[in-house]
């Protein structure tokens, strides 16, 4: 069996409020659709795949992201072109993203260049531009 990429991602956030609009805005930004919207998930699709939040279990709020603990570390989303990542560095920066490393090239793939970011809880998450297929050759 060969899968056919990622359908979806579920993000369990602690503040909602704030990031609800972060969401809405970057990931509109990027393309996705708005499918689910209302008081307890935002879900998107777009780019052959879903982004969606939801919100954590009352005794979790206001607990910070811990990128080491068990599960998440972050989330890359792969732009279509190297000038791609530039535009989502300025419009990360319009909407007062934490900006964790500016674009820059990595070494994970020949031709690598991303933008690290975090949302409003202080999940990472990665834009990033891979010529050709990269790895996924």
């Amino acid at each position: 069996m060969d899968i056919n990429g990622v359908a979806h991602v579920m993000l369990t956030v602690s503040d909602f409020e704030k990031c609800y609009p972060f969401y809405e805005r970057l990931l509109t930004f990027l393309g996705m659709k708005p499918v689910i919207q209302n008081g307890q998930t935002l879900y998107c699709v777009g780019g052959r795949t879903a982004v969606g939040i939801v919100r954590c279990a009352d005794h979790h709020r206001g607990e910070p992201f811990v990128q080491n603990r068990i599960g998440l570390h972050h989330l890359c989303l792969r732009a279509r072109e190297h000038a791609d990542v530039d535009e989502a560095y300025r419009f990360l920066l319009s909407i007062g993203a934490r900006i964790v490393h500016p674009p820059e090239d990595g070494a994970w793939a020949p031709g690598y260049y991303s933008v690290l970011f975090e949302d409003p809880d202080g999940l990472r998450l990665e834009i990033n531009h891979v010529p050709g297929k990269g790895l996924l050759a």
